[in-house]
């Protein structure tokens, strides 16, 4: 298991993984980071991961081809694959993700499965919204979740 933490244009991201794929992006706005004792240094190790956030923050990667092996509930899982299948620089509401899963009054678990996300970015949570075309909660607060729509919007 394996940990690395590197700049970014949104401040300082921090990466776990296994050999199973990345489990883990945190950004370090005002989060604490899971301890890492038990997890191995290794900017090598992570060096694919990194590489792929940076090109997507940066305006030059519009899809992601890493493993991943998020830890999560079977629904957190459809939830996230569902997310994952969402363009590049479009969006989709809550309620549009609950019918696709199959469950059109699941759109608050759908919110709740987003919240809760281990791999932001890779899987785009950010661009759920509202119904109503408004943005709504993001665990890294809604001017992270604009400027990274705006970021897709624009191709930067």
């Amino acid at each position: 298991m394996y940990y690395d933490s590197f700049e970014s244009p949104l401040g300082k991201i921090h990466l776990l993984a296994d050999g199973s794929g990345l489990r883990q992006l945190t950004l370090c706005l005002h989060h604490p980071v899971e301890s890492c004792k038990q997890w191995k240094h290794s900017p090598k190790h992570l060096a694919p991961y990194k590489k792929q956030i940076l090109e997507f923050l940066n305006g030059e990667r519009a899809q992601f081809d890493i493993p991943l092996a998020p830890d999560g509930t079977e629904f957190q899982h459809k939830v996230w694959q569902i997310l994952r299948g969402i363009p590049y620089g479009e969006t989709r509401s809550y309620a549009d993700i609950a019918k696709e899963i199959g469950n059109p009054k699941a759109y608050r678990a759908v919110g709740m499965a987003n919240n809760v996300n281990p791999i932001p970015l890779v899987i785009p949570c950010h661009r759920v919204i509202g119904s109503d075309g408004e943005l709504t909660g993001y665990r890294y607060g809604l001017e992270i979740k604009q400027k990274l729509l705006t970021m897709e919007k624009n191709g930067d």
